[in-house]
Parts: C-alpha cells; sequence; structure tokens
C-alpha cells in the first residue's frame, strides 16, 4: 500500500487498492514471463486494462481536484512470484480481488463523494467479474477443457 495506513480520501484508497494489487504486479513485472496457461495469461491482462482505465480516470479526478496523487508499492512478498506458474497465481488474483470488492463496496457507500462512488461502484463490478471469470477458468483447467467457452 502507499502507508502504514490506508488513505482517508476515497479515490486515494481505489487507486491504492489497485496499484497495489497482484495483477497490477504481475502486468508490471512482465505478465508474459509467467508460465502457464495462455487463457490465465489473457484474462489477468484484461483485468488489468479495465483496473488501469479506472486509474486514469481516478488520476484525472485527482489531478482536477489539485491533490497530490497516491504512490503505490507492491509488498515485498510478491518478488518471490518469479517463476511461479500462473494457475497458482491465479488463486491470489481471485482472493485480491474479492477482497477489492469489498474493500470497493465500501468506498461506494460511503457517500459524500459522487464520482469516487461511481468508480468504486464500476470497480466492485470489475473486481467480481474478473473473480468469477478466473474460477471458472481454473475449473475449466482442472477439467481439461482450456479453450471452450464456458
Amino acid at each position: 500500500m502507499t502507508s502504514t495506513s490506508a488513505p482517508s480520501d476515497p479515490l486515494a484508497s481505489l487507486v491504492a487498492t489497485i496499484e497495489s494489487s497482484p495483477a497490477m504486479y504481475l502486468a508490471d513485472s512482465g505478465l508474459a514471463s509467467y508460465p502457464g496457461a495462455a487463457e490465465i495469461r489473457a484474462v489477468i491482462e484484461a483485468l488489468v486494462a479495465e483496473q488501469q482505465d479506472v486509474l486514469s480516470r481516478a488520476a484525472n479526478l485527482i489531478a482536477d481536484r489539485e491533490q497530490p496523487l497516491p504512490q503505490g508499492a507492491f509488498p515485498i512478498a510478491f518478488t518471490a512470484w518469479h517463476d511461479v506458474d500462473l494457475r497458482h497465481l491465479a488463486a491470489r488474483v481471485i482472493e485480491s480481488l474479492k477482497r477489492q470488492a469489498g474493500d470497493f463496496a465500501t468506498l461506494a457507500n460511503a457517500g459524500g463523494d459522487a464520482a469516487a462512488s461511481d468508480l468504486a461502484g464500476r470497480s466492485q463490478e470489475i473486481a467480481r467479474r474478473y473473480a468469477e471469470k478466473l474460477e471458472g477458468l481454473l475449473v475449466r483447467l482442472r477439467a481439461g477443457l482450456a479453450g471452450q467457452s464456458a
């Protein structure tokens, strides 16, 4: 996260939550270099693209409000993930997305900042949708059905 405590501004909290996530770490550290199923890589790439859109919108709002952009950092434990199969890492991404969905629901329902609530609601929907996609994909991979429609 950005500091030892969560940012008090809802937009900063949203940015910090997304920027320090496992999916963003995988993208930043070269997702293509991780071994594993191409289908997992494609879902994580799509997730990151949607979350980067949210981050861009949040950054624009923060800049419009003349507030400093939060500076995120990844947990040091993520550095142990190099050369770990994406199937294993997908489970970490799913856990994170489920936590994010809860965090974003809290931000969306906090009120007082309509723009932040809107982005948090969108982020919650993204987190839930991609957690479900990854869970379904892992089930298909375990059953040997990768590459087939769900």
